[in-house]
């Protein structure tokens, strides 16, 4: 099944049941049904043809939302970018994917502008609020377009592009097919996390899992979303209240938020069951919290990654509490999901016994088809083929699995991916630095926050602010260090000579429960 068959069912099974809520905007199935293929055909009139693709910057809006299910249908390819990137990090992507189009919201129409100077092949337009762009506008598509027959995309035909942060300059760019979308939206519900009566609060931008994850499975549903331009606490709040909201995928920061929030307690969020969490780990203290908070609803773990489209391992509510809590199993990962096998190697990618440490793999529909444009890299990540998570983790006898170290130290700081290599390399390029080691450090919120440690030059200083404004300059605002200390001994190494952040991380987390271990 294709993103176009998915929503061919949902008209066909429900065309009045609401669709999608934006403001005040309400959108049916039929509605979708309707605009989709017109939407589609003004792609077309655009130039967009087979496999071209369509880039999308900006908050969370309906147009945005439609244009995930009209780019295929015009026989495109989707590319949600981050707006949370600096210039040059969406230079370096729209290098990458060539997109014949970029559509920009109001608040990114400059961006747009300075972006499709450097790569003239690349139509710029709106899909912001009517009539605040000078910009062809996403309504000018619906105007002069007519309804097109679906490309009939489906199976291993390349759905979309979606970037990853980024480790040595440039972001990866995951290719996820139909056939990995629709298996990603197979799973949740398999798993019991939306059906057709469901309400879902799309909290999350929609340049990441996490927000187009639930689009697919909405619409595979035919169930109802209400979306957020960007998460706001008290927003989602009015939101869970007002629209009786069953279900939400949030990030540990965002529940952290929501619960912590002065209308919290007096907002009526009894209609919301299920809350799943994931893209970052979850204290145990924060989840005591939030249970205790919201007493009727399930906590749902999920783990996976955007390779996987983007789930794995689920654990769900049951093994947060009694028995199970006692054995420890409430700090698992979860268990293999439906549809998906896991394992846990070696570096020869030899299954080890379990409780041993290894590498997790994962193998099944929702596996990723391989980086765009990264051969070399895509055979690295899937050889055997079994996707290489990078990520350390044992699995006990009951397969439950748990993560123990991230073996590309990445650092998750309020479910953004920040990878500290990246930044390494735009902190070393100043002249007074030595060398420098970037960590993930403990963090109330965000459960981990960015850390740099420095070893100038010999003879030369430097001030904090120096080294952060120069790396402003490189770096997206969240991957900047929001800490900086300076030393003078020499970083400790292996016998490989590679730093040994294990060591220098330990300290910041000694007495309390790492996100690590």
């Amino acid at each position: 099944m294709g993103v176009s068959s998915a929503l061919a069912r949902a008209v066909q099974i429900a065309p009045q049941r609401c669709a999608l809520v934006f403001g005040e905007q309400s959108i049916a199935w039929a509605d979708f049904g309707e605009r989709v293929p017109i939407v589609a055909g003004g792609l077309r009139l655009l130039g967009v043809r087979t496999g071209d693709r369509v880039a999308m910057l900006g908050l969370n809006n309906a147009h945005f939302y439609e244009l995930f299910l009209a780019i295929p249908w015009a026989g495109g390819v989707a590319v949600p970018l981050n707006w949370r990137w600096s210039l040059g990090e969406l230079a370096d992507a729209l290098e990458d994917c060539e997109p014949v189009v970029l559509f920009v919201d109001d608040k990114m129409v400059e961006v747009g502008r300075q972006l499709v100077a450097q790569h003239p092949g690349t139509r710029l337009a709106a899909f912001g609020a009517d009539g605040a762009s000078t910009l062809m506008h996403y309504n000018d598509l619906l105007q002069a377009g007519a309804a097109v027959p679906d490309a009939g995309l489906t199976g291993d035909d390349l759905y979309g592009i979606f970037y990853t942060g980024g480790t040595t300059g440039r972001s990866k760019g995951v290719m996820l097919s139909h056939r990995n979308v629709m298996s990603g939206a197979a799973v949740a519900q398999r798993e019991g996390y939306w059906r057709e009566d469901s309400t879902y609060l799309v909290a999350a931008p929609f340049f990441h899992a996490s927000g187009t994850w639930p689009l697919f499975t909405m619409t595979a549903a035919a169930a109802t979303a209400v979306l957020l331009p960007a998460f706001d606490a008290g927003a989602a709040l009015t939101a869970i209240a007002r629209h009786r909201v069953t279900t939400s995928l949030l990030v540990p920061a965002m529940v952290q938020m929501l619960i912590e929030h002065p209308a919290f307690a007096t907002t009526d969020v009894s209609s919301l069951s299920k809350v799943i969490y994931g893209a970052s780990p979850i204290t145990a203290a924060l989840l005591d919290r939030a249970l205790a908070a919201m007493p009727h609803a399930e906590f749902i773990q999920a783990y996976g990654m955007t390779e996987l489209s983007p789930q794995i391992a689920v654990l769900p509510h049951r093994y947060l509490l009694s028995e199970y809590r006692k054995r420890g199993v409430h700090r698992a990962a979860g268990r293999a999901c439906y549809g998906m096998e896991l394992k846990i190697v070696d570096e020869a990618d030899c299954e080890v016994a379990r409780g041993v440490v290894g590498e997790i793999i994962a193998r099944g529909d929702s596996v990723m088809l391989g980086y765009w444009r990264r051969p070399e890299e895509t055979a690295e990540a899937l050889r055997g083929g079994w996707m290489h998570t990078g990520d350390g983790g044992r699995m006990d006898e009951n397969g439950f699995v748990y993560v123990v170290d991230r073996m590309k130290d990445m650092i998750i700081s309020g479910g953004e991916n920040v990878y500290s290599v990246e930044v390494e390399n735009a902190l070393a390029q100043h002249p007074a630095v030595h060398s420098c080691v970037v960590l993930g450090i403990p963090h109330d919120r965000w459960v981990e926050q960015v850390h740099a440690i420095v070893i100038l030059h010999d003879g030369v200083a430097a001030e904090v602010d120096d080294l952060i404004a120069f790396m402003r300059a490189r770096l997206a605002g969240y991957k900047l260090p929001r800490t900086i200390e300076f030393r003078t001994e020499p970083f400790p190494l292996s016998p490989a000579n590679k730093i040994l952040k294990r060591e220098l991380r330990a300290p910041y987390w000694a007495g309390r429960a790492s996100t690590l271990s």
